[in-house]
């Protein structure tokens, strides 16, 4: 991925993460890939010198907690963040642009995958269909083996659906569910259905 920020503007985007109360160094990267839906996530090399950078400048504080070190907004880094909200409003809605543009290709990445599966699938339905021949008189395999499928099919959606629902809920809990998310899982599940209705009689 492309350099995200510019000079500067990470420096101003960890003073707004801070401004909703303190955090960890760890929360501060964890909320940043949030942020950008998990196509960015900063290293600790990158994050903890620009927090010593913030420190040393007064803009926050620094407390230690155990193993762990909290930082803390100052009355100096409310200030300067009050001075630069025009920035920070334009650093936003670059990251709003970024986010969406790995949306899309996030859809177009699916959807080109997708259509490859659904050939494949289309045709490995069709030869099955080519290769049964019910013995007159016995039970028809094709529909024992179609019911089995069917069941096993329904059991793969629930579970799925149980999965996603838990996923979003800790993570609305958590950080928030990201835009890039909701995309993503509207373009999978939209390529599914029809991928996998093409496969029906």
């Amino acid at each position: 991925m492309a350099q995200v920020f510019a000079h500067g503007q990470l420096r101003l985007y960890l003073l707004a993460l801070l401004e909703d109360g303190p955090r960890h160094g760890y929360e501060l990267i964890t909320a940043l890939s949030d942020r950008f839906g998990g196509t960015y996530r900063p290293s600790a090399g990158t994050v903890y010198p620009r927090l010593a950078r913030l420190e040393e400048e007064g803009l926050v504080r620094r407390s230690d907690d155990g193993r762990k070190a909290t930082y803390t907004l100052t009355d100096a880094g409310r200030a300067e963040l009050d001075a630069r909200r025009g920035d920070l409003a334009h650093l936003e809605a670059s990251i709003a642009e970024t986010v969406r543009a790995q949306a899309s290709q996030v859809r177009q990445d699916v959807q080109a995958a997708m259509r490859g599966l659904r050939a494949d699938l289309t045709s490995a339905a069709q030869r099955a269909r080519d290769g049964a021949h019910p013995v007159a008189g016995e039970p028809d395999p094709q529909r024992t083996a179609s019911h089995r499928r069917r069941v096993e099919a329904d059991a793969i959606v629930r579970r799925f659906g149980d999965e996603v629902r838990a996923d979003l809920r800790r993570a609305d809990a958590a950080a928030g569910v990201d835009e890039l998310t909701v995309e993503t899982l509207r373009t999978v599940l939209d390529t599914a259905l029809r991928t996998m209705r093409a496969t029906l009689r």
